[in-house]
């Protein structure tokens, strides 16, 4: 018997936010900022999006307001937490 994980508990299926930036440009922008992009228009915006969070159109959220790509959190979120007197062993 092969196990399915349910896709809301699948880290492929993340919230990924659509819509436009100051400039007019389309964003692509996955909740926690791991990843996103900037693109011509909504059609790509859309694919890309369901691209990244495994073909699931419900967890796309088209907003109204204004959206800037900001990679800086993707950054923050990546980078491993040091605690002082504390060293990396690999």
């Amino acid at each position: 018997m092969k196990l399915v994980e349910p896709p809301s508990c699948s880290a492929a299926s993340s919230i990924i936010f659509i819509g436009r930036n100051r400039r007019g440009q389309w964003v692509a922008q996955e909740q926690n900022g791991l990843y996103g992009g900037l693109f011509v228009n909504r059609a790509q915006a859309i694919k890309y999006a369901l691209f990244e969070n495994g073909q699931h159109p419900e967890m796309i959220v088209e907003l109204s307001r204004e959206i800037e790509l900001d990679m800086r959190r993707a950054t923050r979120a990546a980078a491993p937490s040091r605690t002082p007197g504390t060293r990396r062993l690999a």
